[in-house]
């Protein structure tokens, strides 16, 4: 999974890399994300990515336009998802930019469909759900066996914001999170 997201939306990517802990597969996860300033994106790992999700604040900054151009002309998948904030001009004209260049392409993988959401618990869940169905529509190509196909939508039918939860943590690093049963 690559998560592309600004600076100021830390704390979100963090929510979301953390979050697929919570997902009940025994699947492994590599999670790459935009790095901080001064390092150069893992534009390979966009080119790569099962899943891109792509969070859109208050503004665009680099290089969250070049990891999305980087998965279209790969023909990843894109997840859009947009914070409710009023956006610059320069977010705006990006969303302007992806809704443009995936008319003209026509690409059924990259959607310009923005999902929006409020706090970091509405995108937690929304992102989770993502997920789940992402593994469900392609159990056969993560090798997911009936039983624990079973179990995922008792999960994700099951799913919800657990009250008092505190999603607050920071890491800029991404990590690869292993199984005991795939590793």
């Amino acid at each position: 999974m690559f998560i592309s997201a600004a600076r100021d939306l830390r704390l979100e990517r963090d929510v979301i890399a953390r979050s697929v802990t919570e997902i009940p597969t025994s699947l492994g996860w590599t999670i790459k994300q935009t790095p901080g300033t001064g390092r150069d994106s893992d534009l390979a790992a966009v080119a790569r990515a099962d899943v891109h999700v792509l969070l859109l604040g208050r503004d665009i900054q680099a290089p969250v336009g070049l990891e999305w151009a980087t998965a279209r002309r790969a023909g990843r998948p894109v997840v859009l998802f947009l914070q409710d904030v009023p956006q610059t001009q320069a977010a705006s004209g990006f969303m302007r930019e992806i809704a443009r260049q995936t008319a003209a392409r026509q690409t059924p993988a990259i959607s310009t469909a923005w999902t929006p959401f409020k706090d970091i618990h509405e995108l937690r869940l929304k992102v989770l759900r993502v997920l789940g169905e992402h593994l469900l529509s392609h159990a056969t190509d993560y090798d997911i066996a009936d039983p624990e196909q079973a179990k995922l939508r008792k999960w994700l039918a099951a799913l919800s914001v657990k009250p008092g939860e505190d999603l607050r943590a920071a890491d800029e690093a991404g990590g690869v999170i292993l199984s005991t049963e795939r590793f």
